[in-house]
C-alpha cells in the first residue's frame, strides 16, 4: 500500500458502532484531510436538542424517534433499531449532489454521494430509535451525518404504505456547504461513482449498497438501478483494461 493509500483509509472497517462511539471518524478524518473544517460535539448535542425542542406535536418521544433512511442509513445506521417502515417523503428527492474529496473520496478521486433535495418525492425506509438513552443515540447518527456540516437535520412527515403519516428527523443536503453540487450531467456522475475513493471505501460500494437494500425492500429506485448498471460496467471496463 503506498503512502497516499494508507492516508485514504484510516478506516479499513468503515463506519461502525465502535468508531462513532470513540468519536473515531473525526479523529480519522482531521488526519486524512486536516484543512476539512469539523462540527464539534458541543455543536451537535446543541442541535440535538434543538431538534428534539422543536419536535412536531405528534411526535411522541417516550416511544422514540424515526429517522428517514434514504442512503447508508438504510444498510449501516450503527444504533438499534426498534422498527423499521416502508414510507414516502413529499417534497424531496435523492440524488448525487455531495462531491467527496474525504470518506468516499480524495483530492485524487472525487466521489459523490446522495442528499435530499426539494422537489419530487422520495421512498425510503423510516428506522425508530428505541427511547432508552435517546439522545445519545441520536448523538451517534449526529456523529456519521453531521460531522463536516453537508447537510442539515429538520423535522419532515412521512408516509406509510397505509397513508398514515409520522413525523420524523431527516438530514438534507446544505446548497450552502461548498460540497455541495448541482444537478450533473450522467455521464460525469457515473464517472464519480466509478472512479471515487477514500478513507471509508468507494463511491461504487456506497451506490451498490444503497441499491441492494433499497430493493430488498421493495423500493425500486429506477434513476439509482440505471445508475449502478452503467456505473458497474465503467468498473468493469477500467479493471479488463488493466
Amino acid at each position: 500500500m503506498t503512502p497516499s493509500d494508507s492516508r485514504h483509509r484510516p478506516l479499513p472497517n468503515g463506519i461502525t458502532r465502535e468508531v462513532l462511539e470513540r468519536d473515531e471518524l473525526r479523529e480519522a478524518l482531521a488526519t486524512a484531510h486536516p484543512g476539512v473544517e469539523m462540527v464539534s460535539d458541543a455543536q451537535m448535542q446543541r442541535s440535538i436538542h434543538t431538534m428534539l425542542a422543536q419536535r412536531p406535536a405528534t411526535a411522541d418521544l417516550d416511544a422514540g424517534a424515526w429517522v428517514f433512511g434514504y442512503g447508508s442509513l438504510l444498510w449501516n445506521p450503527c444504533v438499534p433499531v426498534a422498527e423499521w417502515l416502508d414510507v414516502l417523503l413529499y417534497g424531496f428527492h435523492r440524488d448525487f449532489r455531495i462531491r467527496l474529496t474525504h470518506g468516499r473520496g480524495s483530492a485524487e478521486a472525487p466521489g459523490l454521494m446522495l442528499g435530499l433535495v426539494p422537489g419530487g418525492s422520495c421512498r425510503g425506509m423510516a428506522l425508530r430509535l428505541p427511547p432508552d438513552d435517546l439522545e445519545h443515540e441520536l448523538l451517534m447518527i449526529w456523529r456519521r451525518e453531521m460531522l463536516t456540516g453537508v447537510y442539515t437535520p429538520r423535522w419532515v412527515t412521512l408516509y406509510d404504505r397505509a397513508g398514515a403519516s409520522l413525523p420524523a428527523i431527516t438530514f438534507v443536503a446544505n446548497a450552502a456547504h461548498h460540497s455541495f453540487c448541482g444537478r450533473m450531467e450522467d455521464s460525469a456522475v457515473i464517472e464519480m461513482l466509478a472512479t471515487g475513493h477514500g478513507m471509508i471505501g468507494s463511491a461504487a460500494e456506497y451506490l451498490n449498497s444503497t441499491v441492494a437494500h433499497l430493493d430488498e425492500q421493495g423500493i425500486h429506485d429506477q434513476r439509482l438501478r440505471s445508475l449502478r448498471a452503467r456505473v458497474n460496467a465503467a468498473v468493469a471496463a477500467r479493471k479488463a483494461g488493466d
